[in-house]
């Protein structure tokens, strides 16, 4: 079978955060339905990937493509409405709205929706994370961690995204939450949604990828089935933190 028509391409993509480089000759692509994962510790330079896909970073050099047209030196805004949603690490909530209005809140990329109809809409996200429904109406800052995870992709999903990317959305999270939170991950993706999700629990996110890739400081040095990744001590050792450097696989 051949693999799905790219969605999302990064073409030799080199990123500075002033003269540190971040990213370097960075080249990935996620396909059309796909879930595919970014691996690597701390520093690897994953956060700084989806956050130059989303137009908060400028790309020093390379490309992004998203649906075959470059999306280098669009605005977050204009890559919100082209139908890329992020959903960050650290879910950036508004405490002060309740659920329901954070929630409401991912349309706004959207051209006016009627506010009945998007109250509706917001509802029914409850169907896609049950154990956020009875708190519709409260405060979000008395959510628990894991129950403003599931906010923040419900908000993210309210954009009506093509490609959702993910930033860390098992951090700091119990491991019964982080199960849940992966469930509707899947359930996302059965949905019709693209997926470019970062994580460092290796194991949680090639178990519901297809594909993945692993960084580390800045250099893609890895990818693969994910399956096969799964499998491979030098994704294991990436994830644990155990080595400052993974060697390249030979061509």
């Amino acid at each position: 079978m051949s693999p799905p028509k790219p969605l999302l391409e990064l073409v030799n993509v080199s990123v500075s955060h002033g003269r540190v480089e971040a990213l370097r000759q960075v080249s990935l692509s996620v396909g059309r339905g796909e879930i595919v994962a970014l691996l690597g510790s701390n520093g690897a330079g994953k956060t700084t990937t989806l956050r130059s896909i989303s137009g908060l970073l400028s790309l020093d050099t390379g490309d992004a493509l998203f649906d075959g047209q470059s999306i280098r030196g669009k605005s977050p805004e204009e890559i919100a409405r082209i139908g890329i949603a992020h959903v960050p690490e650290g879910r950036r909530i508004f405490p002060g709205l309740t659920v329901r209005e954070n929630i409401m809140l991912g349309a706004c990329n959207r051209k006016r929706p009627g506010r009945r109809a998007l109250e509706a809409e917001a509802d029914g996200m409850f169907e896609l994370f049950p154990d956020i429904r009875s708190f519709a109406t409260t405060l979000a800052w008395q959510l628990s961690g894991g129950q403003l995870q599931m906010v923040a992709l419900a908000r993210g999903l309210m954009a009506r995204p093509r490609l959702l990317l993910l930033d860390e959305p098992s951090l700091g999270l119990a491991p019964l939450i982080i199960q849940k939170v992966f469930a509707a991950i899947e359930e996302i993706r059965k949905r019709g949604a693209t997926i470019l999700l970062v994580e460092q629990n290796a194991n949680m996110a090639l178990s519901v990828a297809d594909r993945g890739y692993v960084l580390e400081t800045g250099r893609l040095v890895l990818e693969g089935d994910a399956r096969a990744l799964a499998a491979n001590e030098e994704v294991k050792a990436a994830y644990l933190g155990g080595r400052q450097e993974i060697a390249s696989r030979e061509s």
